[in-house]
Parts: C-alpha cells; structure tokens; sequence
C-alpha cells in the first residue's frame, strides 16, 4: 500500500506553527536533538511560506498585467 504524502499546510497554518517553533527555540529547553529537529522543520515551513508567497506575487503580476494575453512565468529558484 502506498504511502500518503502528508498535506502541505497552508501558508498561515506553515506561519504560525513557524512562530511558535521560533518561542520554543528561544527558550532554551530543548534537547539537542529536539532543538536540531525542530530546527529542521522550521527550515521546511520556512520554504513553504517562501512558495506561498512567490505564488501570491506572481499571481498579483498577472493580475496587474494589462495585456489580455497574459500568462505566469516561472519563477527562478534561489535555492
């Protein structure tokens, strides 16, 4: 049986759960290895947001675009 993928979480589910990793973080609590995998998810919830928000940007340039005929580009990764 196949594996499901889990779903990606929308971009303000992605944020705040970023926030919250971030106070937790900061605290100071954390075990290495807690503090290294929540490290790592804040990492993949930070791209998430980075892809919510490219989409949203190109989505508006489409929008404000005047020509009839406009089509989305695609983006250059940074990464």
């Amino acid at each position: 049986m196949a594996k499901k993928e889990p779903k990606a979480p929308s971009f303000e589910e992605a944020l705040n759960e970023l926030e919250s990793l971030v106070e937790t973080l900061e605290q100071g609590d954390l075990s290495l290895e807690d503090s290294l995998k929540s490290f790592e998810r804040g990492v993949s919830l930070t791209r998430t947001c980075q892809q919510a928000l490219k989409e949203a940007e190109q989505k508006i340039q489409i929008l404000s675009d005047q020509r009839i005929d406009a089509e989305p580009e695609p983006f250059e990764r940074d990464d």
